[in-house]
């Protein structure tokens, strides 16, 4: 059998969920000196990231002026927690 950890998530809004996750994969993204609560913090943002790009850049038509405000505040955040670009981490820009 295989350990897990589990998180719970509270939002602003006392919003809640949890996600369980194996302990060797958190071992397994963590950067030198990263608890698990970070490395699920990173594959959050990351994931979000992921999500906004695809939504702006790879979806039907020209994406609204909402959609791609919320792409640059993602991007922004993603810099700031990461230190490198969107682009630069993923090898993938346009």
């Amino acid at each position: 059998m295989v350990d897990l950890t589990t998180f719970e998530i509270s939002g602003e809004d006392d919003s809640h969920d949890t996600v369980t996750i194996p302990s060797g994969l958190l071992d397994l993204l963590a950067e030198e000196g990263d608890d698990a609560a970070t490395v699920i913090g990173d594959l959050a943002l990351l994931g979000c990231a992921q999500r906004i790009h695809a939504a702006v850049h790879h979806a039907h038509g020209e994406p609204d002026a909402e959609l791609e405000a919320l792409e640059e505040s993602t991007m922004e955040l993603f810099e700031e927690r990461f230190g490198a670009t969107y682009a630069e981490l993923t090898g993938h820009a346009h």
